[in-house]
C-alpha cells in the first residue's frame, strides 16, 4: 500500500460528502463549532492549547473543526481513514515522529474525521497556536486534563 491512498474522491454536484454514510453526513453538518481536535488537552497557555490523540483499533473520533495554525506528531505506527469536509476520503500510514504542519489565513479552516482502520493503536499530540489568524474555538472544561488534588 502507499502511504496515502484516496479511497474515494469528491461527489459532483453540491454536496461533496453525498457519497458518505447518511450517519456521517449528519454528524458532519453538526460539527462546525467543535473544537476538540483531541482526545484530551493535556496543556493550555495563553500561547498554546496541546492535546493528545489516542484512537484505538478501530474507534473514530468526531468530526472536529480547526481554525487555528497547528501541528501534530504521530507517536505510534498504524493505519488511519481521514473524512474530509471536501468529501475526500484517504487512508494513511502514520510513522513514529511524522509531523505536519497547518497554516490558516483568516475565515480559514477544515473539518475533518479521524479513524484508525489498523490493528495498532494511533497516538498523536497536537500544538494550537492560539495566536493565529482566527479565535480559538470554544471548548469544554470536560476535555481538560484533570489536575492532581
Amino acid at each position: 500500500m502507499e502511504r496515502i491512498t484516496i479511497v474515494a474522491h469528491p461527489s459532483s454536484g453540491e454536496n461533496p460528502r453525498a457519497h458518505w454514510p447518511e450517519e456521517l453526513q449528519k454528524e458532519f453538518e453538526g460539527s462546525a463549532g467543535n473544537g476538540l481536535v483531541g482526545s484530551v488537552l493535556v496543556s493550555e497557555t495563553d500561547r498554546v492549547r496541546v492535546w493528545h490523540l489516542h484512537l484505538p483499533a478501530g474507534k473514530r473520533c468526531a468530526f472536529h473543526r480547526h481554525v487555528l495554525d497547528y501541528f501534530w506528531s504521530c507517536h505510534s505506527e498504524g493505519t488511519a481513514r481521514g473524512w474530509y469536509d471536501d468529501g475526500r476520503i484517504q487512508d494513511v500510514r502514520h510513522f513514529i515522529g511524522e509531523t505536519r504542519h497547518f497554516t490558516f489565513g483568516k475565515g480559514e479552516s477544515f473539518t475533518h474525521s479521524v479513524q484508525n482502520v489498523g490493528d495498532t493503536d494511533l497516538l498523536f499530540t497536537t500544538v494550537e497556536f492560539k495566536q493565529s489568524a482566527n479565535s480559538p474555538l470554544e471548548i469544554g472544561e470536560e476535555v481538560r486534563l484533570a489536575e492532581p488534588a
